[in-house]
């Protein structure tokens, strides 16, 4: 089952739901499809082709922006799945500021790295182990946010989640 992105009335993302999730809200009414996916919805008397991107048609207000949690996917998400230190495939997390050196589990503190760097760098700071990062770590965007609950995008998500690259 895939995952569908739903917009506000206003084109802003707002979050990733389950494809029937989505088929229900333009079923109700609630939502207009905005691009079709590869699959199709079948019942015994109508055919619906498989929603990858929703709009609601009544806007709905945001409280507030929450902060996102800090997890490996979302820090992946973020960084672009490439280690901050070499630029290439990373395959775990990095802190750093080492947790038995003081430093945080914070979005400032982590970033992703793969083995070879996340072992050369230990328990040591950055300058101590001769290395540098290729980018200041930051809290993600909301764009971020939704590719961490998806797990995954769609091509045609693009123009709606930003430039940056997507990746999850």
């Amino acid at each position: 089952m895939g995952r569908a992105l739903v917009l506000n009335a206003s084109y802003e993302p707002l979050c990733a739901v389950p494809t029937r999730r989505a088929l229900v809200l333009l079923l109700a009414g609630r939502a207009d499809m905005v691009h079709e996916g590869e699959g199709v919805f079948r019942s015994e008397l109508v055919e619906l082709a498989e929603p990858s991107v929703v709009r609601l048609r009544h806007y709905v207000k945001v409280p507030h922006l929450t902060r996102v949690a800090v997890s490996r996917r979302s820090v992946f998400a973020r960084d672009g799945g490439l280690c901050q230190y070499c630029g290439d495939l990373a395959e775990s997390i990095d802190h750093i500021v080492p947790r038995s050196k003081g430093g945080s589990h914070s979005w400032e503190n982590v970033v992703a790295a793969c083995k070879p760097c996340n072992s050369r760098k230990r328990d040591l700071s950055v300058k101590a182990a001769g290395m540098h990062l290729r980018s200041r770590p930051h809290a993600p965007t909301s764009r971020v946010w939704v590719l961490a609950a998806s797990g995954m995008t769609r091509p045609e998500w693009g123009p709606y989640l930003g430039s940056e690259p997507l990746s999850a």
